[in-house]
């Protein structure tokens, strides 16, 4: 009796990732600016309630990779873009607050949580602030966004600021919560130096 082809493992693990785009292209534009739509219409949509439609998140992100101080991560599930960040570092005229960057405009697509990607994409962020020599990433984020704001304290941010009327959706008046990171050397980059 011949053996039998082995089985294909139950468990199959997608396949996810983090990367920082210089450039973008059509079918990957495309993805972004579904993942979006997605977001907003789930009440994620950073500034958006409503979906802009689909040339104005394009004309959006391409903009976005024009301007100097911003830096566009992409969250990849099974090689498919399902979420974005923005790392925003501050203007050259803005000497006192050098030492400080801003992470912005940070969604995982509903259809695509679950799987770590939004941590992903904030630890993403954050390497790359050290590497650029920042001291201190800082945030903004609506009450309602809950698990955002479980995950921003679980990976060491702290609140110090509330807006009493942060946002204003569907009549609604929501506050806001900020927050501030120290970033601190990795373990590795601490021994590397050593």
């Amino acid at each position: 009796m011949a053996d039998a082809p082995p089985l294909p493992d139950p468990i199959t693990r997608p396949e996810r990732f983090v990367e920082r785009l210089e450039a973008i292209n059509e079918d990957d534009l495309h993805a972004l600016c579904e993942a979006t739509d997605a977001a907003i219409l789930e009440g994620g949509g950073f500034g958006w309630v409503n979906p802009p439609g689909r040339r104005a998140l394009e004309a959006y992100y391409r903009g976005v990779l024009l301007v100097p101080e911003r830096e566009l991560f992409v969250a990849r599930l099974n090689g498919t873009v399902v979420g974005s960040a923005h790392l925003v570092r501050p203007p050259r005229n803005n000497e006192a607050q050098a030492f400080a960057a801003q992470l912005m405009h940070s969604f995982v697509a509903p259809y695509a949580r679950g799987h770590g990607l939004a941590r992903l994409l904030t630890v993403g962020v954050e390497d790359r602030a050290r590497e650029l020599g920042y001291h201190v990433l800082n945030l903004d984020v609506r009450e309602t966004q809950e698990v955002a704001i479980r995950l921003y304290e679980s990976l060491g941010y702290v609140r110090w600021g509330e807006h009493p009327e942060y946002a204003q959706v569907r009549g609604k008046v929501i506050r806001g919560f900020y927050y501030a990171k120290r970033l601190r050397p990795r373990r590795s980059q601490t021994a590397d130096a050593s």
